[in-house]
């Protein structure tokens, strides 16, 4: 199982990004797929979730302004990233547990600045 992720980039306070994940390969059984992130100096931390019936959980610093959603017939897990802070800066990795096994994506970045 391979992960793609994209979307990240440079974007103004404010502003809004998607980020996409898509996983590929042999893929029976698809569960919890999520983002995290990780800003110099930092551990890594759960910015969303979403399990296979579309439950969501989200850290309380994006609560209200990412939104974390997933196509199943796509294998892809999407996050949209709305009024964004300098805060958020970090790069974004995608997480799924396809076969029952975790998979992590390459990361990507997210620069919010003016």
């Amino acid at each position: 199982v391979q992960l793609q992720a994209s979307g990240g980039g440079l974007v103004q306070p404010g502003g809004s990004l998607r980020l996409s994940c898509a996983a590929s390969g042999s893929i029976f059984s698809l569960n919890v797929m999520g983002w995290y992130r990780q800003a110099p100096g930092k551990q890594r931390e759960l910015v969303a979730t979403i399990t296979s019936g579309g439950s969501t959980n989200y850290a309380d610093s994006v609560k209200g302004r990412f939104t974390i959603s997933r196509e199943n017939g796509k294998n892809t897990v999407y996050l949209q990233m709305n009024s964004l802070k300098p805060g958020d800066t970090a790069v974004y990795y995608c997480k799924i547990f396809a076969n029952w096994i975790e998979y992590w994506g390459q990361g990507t970045q997210v620069t919010v600045s003016s």
